[in-house]
């Protein structure tokens, strides 16, 4: 796999590219963190997990979540939450604010 980060308005989004699937994989933290402009993107995605679980009748909120190692701020290999770009957004079209709803 191969890392590489990602800039969405400035902001750094951390991914990576597994080239046997030829698939991006981007961080859902760093996703929200710029998206939502929330002030604890990690609590933000906690509560949305949560959510798609109990809505899934499982633990796990959603099949094509995968946990990869990706450098924290702190410097250290983490495991993290990412998903593949095309399963990240959903526009709200009766929503006139330009907010973005993240589903899965």
């Amino acid at each position: 796999m191969k890392v590489s980060p990602a800039s969405f308005d400035g902001q750094s989004i951390r991914r990576v590219f597994d080239e046997a699937s030829e698939t991006w994989w981007f961080s859902v933290i760093d996703v929200v963190q710029v998206l939502t402009e929330s002030k604890s993107a990690k609590r933000y995605w906690s509560d949305l997990k949560r959510k798609l679980a109990q809505e899934a009748g499982s633990g796990q909120p959603y099949e094509e979540i995968v946990q990869l190692k990706l450098t924290a701020t702190d410097g250290k290999q983490r495991e993290t939450d990412c998903i593949k770009a095309a399963r990240l957004l959903r526009h709200r079209p009766v929503d006139p604010s330009p907010k973005v709803e993240l589903t899965l």
